[in-house]
């Protein structure tokens, strides 16, 4: 249904602006006199505003152009304005008006619409599912059926909240590592290319029989000065290929079993998928989802085909009665603290705060682990690029040495 922004005055002759979803422009000004508003102006919302770049879905399956933690800030607002007793829709009215994202808001506004029109408010994010992902829907239903939407709805903003801190960490760790990559390998195609060929053709021009790493320097340089634009093109068709083979199941499980053996990198992987299984998991428990539901969720999230198959049996265990720590003891990707962790919290009735307490161990692991990890790139980044300067003034130096040797 298209979106209209409006703009008209109230009862009192208060100019009034917002959003509002209907089949047509006469529709929506009907809409608007029915709602005591006198439209002036109305006009059709933009699909896509001009300029806004393509991102991924994320986490919260979030819709094009929109940040994370926008929806994370929307969330928090709207779980503040329930839980201090405003409507549902008053909230949803309340939340546009300061919406500055039009994607977001035209989204938004089709939902308080659909809301005000007797729909749940689950349903009503289940109509975007671009924009809202399985887990965010779920969890809302759970508060709607259990009458604590503000409180689920705190618990998906600080989710998010911290999944975006998390990310943000990374993010800064790995800033100066890929910085110092891209100006190092920048300087030393700038020396091969362009400072080595007018100091070596004083060498092929003398004819002279040259050393083996002056004659290696030469040609590695001859070979980028001539084909870069083929380099840069194999590398580029490379990653299409590479990113649309991933799409097939049998590459993509491949490429998974590989994320979770590769040395120093696989153990991080696992204990990533880890993270997001305990964290998500139990978020999902505490808001009232089934647990056969939440695993089915978190089998969708973890990022990992081999980890969702783990999960996947797991569902058909405990449907046939057994325990979850049971069924996951079975597989190599969940070490043996994870699954006496799981198996206390069972017992005990406890599982949700142990499923907490699994996501902070191994979020501060990886943490600790990308951070040692990028402390140690820098030195050994330092000490490749020292390497292949010290090559090139070398090969060159060589010849030198050789032609005062003769003069002498």
């Amino acid at each position: 249904m298209p979106v209209y922004e409006y703009t008209g005055l109230n009862s009192s002759g208060k100019t009034m602006k917002g959003i509002l979803d209907a089949d047509s422009p006469v529709a929506a000004r009907q809409k608007l006199r029915g709602s005591g508003i006198f439209p002036v102006e109305v006009k059709e919302a933009p699909s896509k505003p001009s300029g806004l770049p393509s991102a991924p879905v994320s986490l919260f399956g979030l819709l094009k152009g929109v940040k994370p933690g926008e929806i994370s800030a929307m969330t928090r607002q709207l779980s503040i304005l329930l839980g201090a007793g405003v409507p549902l829709v008053t909230s949803l009215e309340a939340l546009i008006s300061q919406i500055t994202n039009p994607m977001l808001k035209k989204t938004m506004a089709q939902i308080k619409e659909s809301v005000n029109e007797g729909n749940s408010l689950a349903f009503s994010l289940s109509q975007h599912p671009k924009v809202f992902s399985n887990i965010y829907i779920n969890m809302v239903h759970s508060g709607e059926a259990s009458g604590s939407l503000d409180v689920v709805l705190g618990r998906l903003a600080e989710f998010g909240e911290h999944q975006q801190a998390l990310r943000g960490r990374f993010k800064a760790a790995l800033a100066y590592p890929v910085f110092m990559a891209l100006i190092g390998t920048l300087v030393l195609f700038f020396l091969i290319t362009f400072v080595v060929p007018n100091i070596t053709k004083i060498f092929t021009e003398m004819h002279q029989a040259l050393p083996l790493p002056t004659v290696v320097l030469i040609g590695v340089s001859n070979f980028l000065l001539s084909f870069w634009w083929a380099i840069l093109l194999a590398l580029f068709i490379g990653i299409v290929i590479l990113r649309h083979s991933k799409k097939r199941p049998g590459v993509h499980h491949l490429w998974d079993k590989l994320k979770l053996r590769i040395p120093l990198l696989g153990s991080i992987n696992q204990k990533i998928a880890l993270a997001r299984f305990g964290g998500t998991l139990g978020s999902l428990l505490q808001s009232g989802v089934p647990l056969i539901l939440a695993l089915q969720i978190v089998g969708k999230i973890v990022d990992n085909s081999l980890i969702e198959g783990v999960l996947d049996n797991a569902v058909e265990d405990i449907q046939a009665g057994k325990s979850l720590a049971s069924t996951l003891s079975q597989s190599r990707w969940f070490p043996s603290v994870v699954i006496q962790m799981i198996s206390v919290g069972e017992q005990s009735g406890e599982l949700e705060a142990m499923l907490n307490k699994i996501a902070d161990t191994h979020e501060r692991e990886v943490e600790s682990r990308i951070m040692a990890l990028t402390s140690m790139l820098e030195p050994v980044m330092i000490l490749i690029m020292g390497l292949m300067v010290g090559f090139v003034v070398i090969s060159i130096l060589l010849p030198i040495f050789e032609m005062n040797q003769m003069i002498r």
